[in-house]
């Protein structure tokens, strides 16, 4: 999986390229980045967001705009995954637990600069519509994450903007810490930066 700001720039990139509607693009946009919500909802587990449908390609006929951007979610996810094992990523020295998450973390900073409107997105997360998801949460929890998401995306990704964005969600925060760590190592890795540098370029032909 993708971290949120890739998520977002992924989906202005390909909503740029493919789709017709600039009207459906904020709440395409609010759908991209819906599923990972499960990491501040205990009760919800990752096949709860993130296994909604059967055939996973860029189809989103008869979906609302929010349900094509969770759909793209996934889509990203698992070609993301395939062009890291493409690259064999996982297979590079070093790389463990924590390097896993910690790569997304680093993508995000590489990729920041792709959007020059933050502002405008993160104000939109702050003040986002209720939307009918279709999974039983409450909206208090919903804009919780969207303003988690405007909080991060404010600014460029550093290292106190990572780390407090790893302690809003309940199952990494005792690892803040160690995925931190595994950023700075991360950075200094050229093959590293040279295979997420790779995803931007490939996850959307």
């Amino acid at each position: 999986m993708a971290s949120q700001i890739s998520h977002i720039i992924y989906a202005h990139k390909y909503f740029e390229k493919y789709l017709a509607k600039p009207a459906f693009k904020d709440e395409f946009v609010l759908g991209c980045v819906f599923p990972d919500i499960r990491r501040i909802e205990k009760n919800l587990k990752r096949r709860d967001t993130h296994l909604c449908f059967s055939l996973l390609n860029l189809n989103f006929s008869g979906l609302t705009p929010f349900q094509a951007g969770c759909k793209f979610h996934m889509y990203c996810d698992m070609k993301r995954e395939e062009i890291l094992n493409k690259y064999k990523f996982y297979s590079l020295e070093n790389i463990g637990i924590f390097e896993i998450i910690a790569n997304k973390l680093v993508e995000d900073e590489l990729l920041y600069d792709e959007c020059n409107n933050w502002e405008k997105v993160a104000h939109y997360f702050n003040n986002a519509p209720k939307i009918e998801t279709g999974i039983d949460i409450a909206q208090e929890t919903i804009g919780l994450w969207y303003a988690i998401i405007a909080k991060y995306i404010e600014k460029k990704p550093n290292k106190k903007t990572m780390r407090i964005f790893l302690t809003k969600m309940p199952g990494l925060m005792n690892k803040a810490a160690e995925i931190m760590e595994s950023v700075d190592n991360l950075r200094k890795n050229e093959k590293v930066i040279e295979i997420l540098r790779k995803i931007k370029n490939e996850i959307i032909q």
